[in-house]
């Protein structure tokens, strides 16, 4: 079977079976489906749906977001995780007004220049809003390429060079028919070719496998161990986070002290914060989300560890 025949199985498949996620609609631009696709990393698609929607409703386009706060943009992101996220998609909606005049660059070169903005989000803007032809790999494409194409049971976790050029050889030369065929390909590793509990006899490309041709069976179980949450400098984190969200302006240092009795870790975390750009000093005695009002005063030299 050529490699053209293997993407038209997957793509007729998609469109019969295609989840109806809402920026799938031919009618959502660019700067939405950017948005979707900065959510969607190491978030569920059930988490995602709701705050993509109240977003889009605040901050319809690049120019909306761009002249309102980051501390806006992180209280809106609510608790989806990895708010450093939200920061970057605002500082990404400022280089869009200043460098594109408010508008999505359509080239793969000016979306790979945009804060925020890496090789997968790149292209799959540049596919999936402009119907280019690029290949984009994440976790569920480089799964499936993997294990139908090479035979192996897993990929590994980052993607490489040589996963690019897998999947590319894959696609389409037309482009309209490629960029469909990346979405097939996501999605198939979505909800088909899981890594946990592959559904092999529902996939359309199962008689074509090199995987199940070797005669491998699914794994008996999970792949990775589950990253422990409780007790964590993650969990501190988000605590810290939820009270300053829920305030507008400094919170004195003795009210975020009540959220985590260990002192070294909940300095830890709160120093964490304002490394990654999340929080600022206020004053001798204050923390505050980043940009919530008037430039801070210099921190004193044992704020972060007192």
């Amino acid at each position: 079977m050529t490699d053209p025949d293997f993407a038209t199985l997957v793509s007729r498949w998609y469109q019969q079976h295609a989840r109806d996620l809402p920026w799938r609609d031919p009618e959502v631009g660019p700067w939405a489906i950017l948005v979707s696709e900065v959510m969607l990393q190491q978030t569920p698609v059930v988490r995602v749906v709701p705050a993509w929607q109240a977003w889009l409703a605040r901050w319809p386009t690049p120019a909306a977001l761009a002249a309102d706060s980051p501390a806006e943009a992180i209280r809106m992101w609510g608790r989806l995780g990895y708010p450093r996220r939200a920061v970057r998609l605002r500082e990404c909606a400022v280089a869009i007004v200043d460098r594109h005049g408010g508008q999505v660059p359509d080239r793969l070169e000016q979306l790979l220049a945009l804060p925020g903005v890496g090789t997968y989000t790149a292209r799959a803007v540049a596919a999936f809003a402009y119907g280019q032809r690029h290949p984009v790999v994440d976790t569920n494409v480089r799964r499936v390429v993997c294990r139908a194409v090479a035979g192996q049971p897993d990929a590994g976790p980052v993607t490489r060079p040589a996963d690019l050029v897998a999947t590319e050889e894959l696609l389409p030369v037309e482009p309209t028919a490629a960029a469909l065929a990346s979405a097939a390909f996501m999605e198939l590793g979505a909800v088909i070719c899981t890594a946990r509990s592959p559904r092999c006899t529902a996939c359309p490309v199962e008689s074509v496998c090199a995987w199940r041709a070797s005669g491998q069976e699914p794994p008996a179980g999970p792949t990775r161990r589950p990253q422990r949450y409780a007790g964590t400098d993650r969990q501190v984190r988000g605590l810290l986070l939820g009270v300053l969200r829920e305030t507008t302006g400094p919170v004195p240092h003795q009210r975020l002290d009540q959220v985590w009795t260990d002192d070294v870790q909940r300095a830890r975390a709160l120093a964490g914060l304002v490394q990654d750009g999340l929080v600022e000093p206020v004053g001798v005695d204050s923390f505050r989300l980043v940009g919530d009002g008037p430039s801070p005063q210099a921190a004193h030299p044992h704020q972060l560890t007192q």
